[in-house]
């Protein structure tokens, strides 16, 4: 319950949505949401923020890693919020919300009970609980079923990874990062009101809510109008870039291999110890965190984290050992399987990696055919 007794609103409050267009960085690269609360009797005109965090709090990355950081809900005059996008010339857009009295009233105080220290912090979610995902929440929370999320604004529904890759292009290392950490979970249609979870989409369903039979936004307006920010990274930077030449290394590598009929060890050890690195952090993040988004990762299908365990044995001269056949074996089957979980839709990856598995599936092909020459 709030402490004290709050004001009452006057008749000329107003309580709005706001939305700021995305930046170039990763942590804003899908825009921000907030609510805004005017009353100029009062002298109010406050933002109510629940995207903020602290970075003083003990053990932050490792909460972050571990997704165990609480955010918070903050409060700063106006000024101070828009300041920011101001200095990044980042558009912003204010939808005010078509309420009573009654509802404003009952709006503000649930955002001041919020705002108590007791109450202000919550559990991040990136896809489930975040500054967006909130809107929903809080209105869902004040005016339960008299409020209905139309999807007239929707072309279709998207999956979570869809709409992440809307904001962010896949030939950048952001994607690439993301594509790798986040799993299968994140493969199916998202809800109407999961859409949310942008704040674009958070934009967009405003404009597309009734609430008691009547539109939920009254009047919308733009506060700073900026072009959108876009971000490119130059080719030769991007992953795919740089995954094609380890491709090419690899397979030309593979090649005088063949023709000479030898074995380059160091290209073995390294391609092992990469795959096997990215399959470890991948177990860790499924296993070892509380992100709900980066459970059931297929990617460890061709990034085998016991692919450490066998870059050792390869660095020698001759690797005939009783388990590199069928071990051969199973790496080049977790590849098709991967192709296969691609093809039908229960894990999507990033497109960058192709060139990857071509290197990988050429080189334990070769390995095999040597295992085999060497064992007879």
């Amino acid at each position: 319950m709030v402490r004290e007794r709050l004001p009452e609103l006057s008749s000329q409050a107003r309580i709005s949505l706001m939305t700021c267009a995305r930046g170039t960085e990763l942590y804003s690269s899908f825009g921000h949401s907030a609510f805004r609360l005017q009353d100029p009797v009062l002298g109010y005109d406050y933002v109510y923020n629940y995207g903020t965090f602290n970075f003083n709090t003990p053990n932050f990355y490792l909460k972050f890693t571990q997704g165990k950081l609480m955010y918070q809900l903050s409060r700063s005059t106006f000024e101070e919020f828009l300041f920011a996008y101001e200095l990044e010339k980042r558009w912003v857009k204010q939808q005010i919300l078509r309420l009573n009295q009654e509802q404003k009233q009952e709006f503000f105080v649930f955002l001041e009970n919020n705002y108590l220290p007791e109450n202000r912090e919550y559990l991040y979610d990136y896809l489930f609980n975040n500054c967006s995902t909130i809107t929903g929440d809080v209105l869902t929370s004040l005016y339960g079923d008299s409020l209905v999320f139309k999807d007239s604004h929707l072309e279709k529904r998207y999956t979570f990874r869809q709409l992440i890759r809307q904001n962010i292009s896949y030939n950048s290392w952001s994607s690439f990062g993301i594509d790798l950490a986040l799993g299968s979970v994140i493969d199916r249609k998202a809800t109407v009101r999961e859409h949310l979870f942008l704040p674009y989409y958070a934009l967009s369903q405003i404009r597309n809510t009734e609430l008691a039979g009547a539109p939920l936004l009254e009047r919308e307006r733009t506060v700073l109008d900026y072009e959108e920010l876009s971000s490119s990274t130059a080719f030769f930077l991007s992953p795919l870039f740089w995954i094609s030449v380890l491709m090419i290394v690899v397979l030309v590598y593979t090649y005088i291999d063949y023709k000479y009929q030898k074995r380059s060890q160091w290209v073995d050890f390294s391609v092992f110890s990469l795959t096997g690195l990215i399959g470890l952090v991948v177990v860790l993040l499924w296993f070892a965190t509380d992100h709900r988004a980066t459970a059931a990762n297929l990617n460890v299908m061709w990034a085998f984290p016991l692919n450490l365990m066998a870059a050792y044995p390869l660095l020698k001269r001759s690797y005939v050992i009783e388990w590199v056949g069928w071990y051969l074996y199973l790496l080049l089957l977790g590849l098709l399987a991967s192709l296969g979980v691609w093809a039908i839709g229960i894990q999507s990856f990033s497109p960058v990696l192709i060139p990857l598995w071509i290197a990988l599936g050429v080189r334990y092909a070769f390995l095999l055919y040597r295992y085999y020459q060497e064992e007879y």
